[in-house]
């Protein structure tokens, strides 16, 4: 056999009996089979077996099969980021002349989703207001298909009362989906309080390090696998074993991290509640936030970013210099990894609500919590 020929044979030399803690990075596009009658072309490849490295390798599977896990899920599909995994819920429930309805506090690519590509493709997506609880059965049509949750909401962290949504929801036959990032998949639960999709940024919390960007789909039961699956193998949502890998590791620190980002998450907050500068303090275990008491009721935690509003008097080119001024805390977007992130909406849309560009998100990560009330002190000392 020529030497170039041999170089290609891809029969493992080496022994294969090796066994690591480590799940083991599979990168690979095709599937190899012994005979033509085991050829497939499936998405099912957790029931069937492997087929294409489109729908993952056992790295991909893996770490699908723990976020399931975890999640109390039937199945998780293993996507690109969060925004995949809102858009796969998105086109598997709507059609043309859908009707859809998420909260207005959702993440802002969601409700773009809906202005843009969801539009365009005749499909109505209509802003509730988080707090309705059971007033949303006025809001849901024949056409209605989909309702989303996202408990808290994005920057402004209204907790949802979700089990009362899912009631009225499931009363008309209209499936809900939760965005349950901040809950890391297990401060809330998702399919115990009913919900049929459950989705997450695995970037945030899983990752937990800034450093990837993955999203996962959790299903409840075999009919929303059955809706989604189809879906998610027509948009060729490919996902890197290498990043999986990351996120496998994230799992395994992910207890600490939780219980380490709560305590001080919950110390900074407290002291910006007691602060003279702040006007409202919206972290989901303080009174002050909109929701408290659900959160208080179905919860098992808080997690590491909130928010802040300055008084009125602040203005925002001082909220600005507020944010420039600090030492430890990064301005940036994102959240859940282990540093410390501070960023003002100047432009946030709420109904009947003008921040006024004096609203700032935080996310604490696994510094001080000492240091960081200091970094926030000595920031406000000009304002």
């Amino acid at each position: 056999m020529d030497w170039r020929t041999k170089l290609l044979n891809p029969t493992p030399r080496a022994r294969l009996d090796f066994k690591s803690l480590a799940t083991p990075v599979y990168r690979g596009s095709t599937v190899v089979v012994d005979n033509q009658a085991s050829v497939k072309d499936d998405w099912q490849q957790a029931e069937k077996g492997y087929s294409y490295g489109l729908y993952g390798t056992p790295t991909t599977l893996e770490l699908a099969s723990r976020i399931a896990d975890l999640e109390g899920a039937r199945h998780t599909f293993i996507v690109p980021g969060g925004q995949a995994a809102i858009a796969l819920v998105y086109l598997a429930y709507c059609k043309a002349g859908s009707h859809a309805l998420v909260p207005f506090s959702a993440y802002g690519p969601n409700q773009e989703m809906a202005e843009g590509l969801l539009r365009g493709m005749d499909i109505e997506v209509e802003a509730y207001d988080p707090l309705i609880g059971t007033g949303i059965s006025k809001m849901i049509r024949d056409n209605t298909t989909l309702i989303w949750c996202e408990s808290p909401g994005s920057v402004t962290m209204e907790v949802q009362d979700v089990p009362a949504i899912v009631e009225a929801a499931h009363t008309r036959g209209v499936s809900v989906a939760l965005d349950n990032t901040y809950a890391a998949g297990v401060l809330f639960d998702a399919f115990t309080h009913g919900v049929d999709v459950s989705v997450q940024a695995l970037t945030k919390y899983v990752g937990g390090h800034s450093d990837l960007l993955l999203g996962s789909v959790s299903v409840r039961d075999d009919n929303a696998y059955e809706v989604l699956g189809p879906i998610y193998r027509q948009l060729g949502l490919a996902v890197s074993p290498d990043d999986c890998s990351l996120a496998l590791r994230g799992l395994q620190t992910l207890p600490v991290r939780l219980d380490q980002l709560e305590k001080s998450a919950l110390e900074v907050a407290e002291w910006l509640a007691m602060n003279d500068y702040v006007d409202a303090v919206f972290h989901p275990a303080l009174p002050s936030c909109p929701g408290h008491s659900y959160w208080k009721r179905d919860f098992t935690g808080s997690a590491s970013v909130f928010s802040f509003t300055f008084k009125e008097h602040i203005s925002a080119e001082s909220a600005e210099a507020f944010l420039d001024a600090l030492k430890i805390f990064k301005i940036g977007l994102s959240w859940g990894g282990v540093t410390s992130l501070a960023v003002v909406y100047p432009d946030l849309n709420r109904p009947n609500k003008d921040f006024g560009g004096r609203l700032v998100r935080l996310n604490i990560g696994l510094e001080n919590a000492v240091d960081l009330i200091g970094d926030l002190k000595n920031a406000m000392g000009d304002l």
